[in-house]
C-alpha cells in the first residue's frame, strides 16, 4: 500500500473529466427541458461532511443544482457518503438505497453512485454487486479527487463500475471545489487515515493510513477562509494530534497558524486521542483566546485490561492524568469523551472501573455506545461476545452516570451571561435560536422584541452575542439574548 500524492497530470485529467461533464449534463438538461439537479447524502462524521462539501462542489461544476428537497429527495445525481463507524450505518444505506430503484428503473439517466468508508468493507461491496446492479458507481474515500473521471468512464461505458483501490492518495483541498454548507462555518481537514488500529475500528482500513496535508497549503486555506468572513474553522482529522508536516512541523503549529487570524472568532478541532495529546496544544487552549476551550478525549473504557484489548495504548490512570492536566491549565475548559460499553470480554469489575473512571473525570458531556462488531477488525473475531442484554443493561446504568455530570456541567452556566457563536435557527422551533459557548456548551435561547433586533436567521448566523443562562438541560441550557455584538 503507497501514500501517493496528487500531480499535475492529476488535475489535468480531472478539469478534462470536469468539461466532459459539463458537456453532457447540458445536453441531457436541454433533451429533459429542465435544470438537473444532484442529492448527496451524508452519513458520519465531520470528514464525511467535509468530503460532501467537495463532492457537492463538484457537481455543481458539472452544471447541475442542489435538490431542495429532503434526505430521499429524487435527484438526477444520487450520491450517497457511507460511514463503517455508525451503528446500523449498512442497515441505513441499503433502507434507502431501495427507496430510488423505481426512480432508476423510470429514468435510465438517474445516476445513483455510492463511496465513503463502507465501501472499503468487501462485503457490502460485493452486496452492491449482487444485489443493486442499478447502481452505477462505486468507490472508496481515498479516491474522492477521482469522482469527476470516474464518474465520466462511468456514463462512457454503461455499465456499473467498481473502483476500489489499495493506495492512499492525498489531495490538497486546493485541488477541489468546494461548496460549503455553512457561511461561517469552514471545515478543513488537515490530515487523512489512521495508524492506531484499535480492534474495534474499521477506519484505519477505511481511511488508510496517516497523511498529513501540507502546512503552507493549510495556511492558505485559513488565509482565504479569513478573508471571506468565516467566523469559526474546524480543523479536521481521524486523530489531528497526530499531524506531522514538512520541516517537522505538529499539530501545535497549525493550531497556532490558525489562532493567529483574529478574524475567526472559535478554532476548533477533532478528533485527538489520548497518546498524542502534547502539553504544548493544552497550553495554547490555555493561552489562545479565540481557540475553544474544549477538549474531546476518547476515553473507551475505564478498565485497563479493556483499553488493552481494545489496543488503546494508555492506562486510566494515564488518561486521567491527562484530563486533570487540562481542567487544571485551562480555566473553564469542558471535557467531553467516547465510551463504549459491551466490549468483548468485559466483566461487571472491568464494567465497574468504567462507571469509577467518570466519577473521577466527571465529563462535561460522554457519547456512549454500545459495541457492535465491525466485519474487518479484530475485535469482531474476539470470543467472549457479551449478551445484548447485558449491555443494554450496563449502557443505562452508564448514561444515568453521565447524564449526571452533563446536567450538573450545565448547571454551573445558570445565572451567568455567555459568548454564544449564534449557529442559527434551533430545532425547538418557534423562533429559538441556537449557538455554543467557546466551551461547546449548546445554547438555546429566545431574544426580547424589545432589543429591536433583526431576527432573520440569514442575519444572525455567525455572530457573537451575550446570552443569560436561565435553565439547564441534560444536554443544553436554555437563555435570554441581551445583546448582540457589533450592534
Amino acid at each position: 500500500m503507497a501514500i501517493i500524492k496528487t500531480t499535475e497530470n492529476d488535475k489535468l485529467e480531472f478539469d478534462s473529466a470536469v468539461n466532459e461533464l459539463k458537456e453532457y449534463f447540458s445536453s441531457l438538461s436541454v433533451r429533459k427541458g429542465r435544470t438537473l439537479t444532484y442529492n448527496v447524502l451524508t452519513y458520519g462524521c465531520q470528514l464525511n461532511e467535509s468530503d460532501s462539501e467537495k463532492l457537492s462542489g463538484m457537481l455543481a461544476s458539472f452544471g447541475l443544482e442542489a435538490s431542495s428537497g429532503g434526505e430521499l429527495d429524487a435527484a438526477d445525481v444520487i450520491l450517497f457518503n457511507t460511514c463503517s463507524i455508525r451503528e446500523n450505518a449498512d442497515r441505513h444505506l441499503f433502507g434507502n438505497l431501495g427507496v430510488f430503484k423505481t426512480l432508476k428503473k423510470n429514468d435510465r439517466d438517474v445516476i445513483i453512485a455510492i463511496c465513503g468508508c463502507m465501501m472499503k468493507v468487501p462485503e457490502n461491496v460485493e452486496k452492491i454487486k449482487k444485489s443493486y446492479p442499478y447502481v452505477d458507481l462505486v468507490f472508496d474515500p481515498q479516491q474522492l479527487h477521482r469522482f469527476p473521471v470516474l464518474l465520466r468512464d462511468s456514463i462512457r461505458n454503461k455499465k456499473q463500475m467498481v473502483n476500489i483501490s489499495a493506495d492512499d492518495y492525498i489531495a490538497e483541498d486546493s485541488f477541489f471545489p468546494i461548496d460549503r454548507k455553512r457561511k461561517f462555518r469552514a471545515l478543513v481537514p488537515i490530515m487523512y487515515g489512521c495508524n492506531n488500529f484499535c480492534s474495534y475500528c474499521i477506519v484505519p482500513y477505511a481511511r488508510g493510513r496517516e497523511r498529513s496535508r501540507s502546512f503552507d497549503e493549510i495556511v492558505r486555506e485559513l488565509s482565504e477562509l479569513a478573508s471571506k468572513g468565516y467566523k469559526e474553522v474546524m480543523l479536521l482529522g481521524q486523530n489531528v494530534n497526530s499531524y506531522k508536516g514538512e520541516d517537522g512541523k505538529t499539530f501545535a503549529d497549525i493550531l497556532r497558524a490558525a489562532s493567529d487570524f483574529k478574524e475567526f472568532s472559535r478554532v476548533r478541532f477533532m478528533s485527538s486521542h489520548p497518546k498524542d495529546l502534547s502539553d504544548e496544544v493544552i497550553d495554547i487552549m490555555a493561552t489562545r483566546p479565540n481557540v475553544e476551550k474544549h477538549l474531546h478525549l476518547a476515553m473507551q473504557s475505564g478498565s485497563d485490561k479493556v483499553l488493552k484489548d481494545m489496543n488503546r495504548p494508555y492506562t486510566i490512570s494515564r488518561f486521567l492524568e491527562i484530563a486533570d492536566k487540562f481542567r487544571t491549565k485551562v480555566e473553564g475548559g469542558s471535557l467531553t469523551t467516547d465510551i463504549i460499553v459491551g466490549f468483548p470480554g468485559e466483566t461487571e469489575e472491568d464494567f465497574e472501573e468504567t462507571l469509577k473512571a467518570v466519577e473521577k473525570a466527571k465529563f462535561d458531556a460522554a457519547f456512549t455506545f454500545q459495541y457492535s462488531a465491525r466485519p474487518g477488525t479484530k475485535a469482531a473475531a474476539f470470543p467472549d461476545q457479551i449478551p445484548s442484554d447485558v449491555v443494554t443493561e450496563r449502557f443505562g446504568r452508564l448514561t444515568e452516570y453521565t447524564n449526571r455530570y452533563s446536567e450538573e456541567s450545565n448547571g454551573r452556566l445558570v445565572g451567568k451571561t455567555m459568548e454564544v457563536l449564534i449557529e442559527g435557527i434551533s430545532k425547538a422551533g418557534d423562533m429559538t435560536f441556537s449557538g455554543r459557548t467557546i466551551t461547546n456548551h449548546l445554547v438555546n435561547f429566545t431574544i426580547p422584541q424589545e432589543l429591536g433586533i433583526n431576527i432573520g436567521p440569514d442575519y444572525l448566523e455567525g455572530r457573537l452575542c451575550e446570552v443569560r443562562i436561565d435553565r439547564a438541560r441534560p444536554y443544553s441550557v436554555d437563555g435570554v439574548l441581551v445583546s448582540l455584538k457589533g450592534e
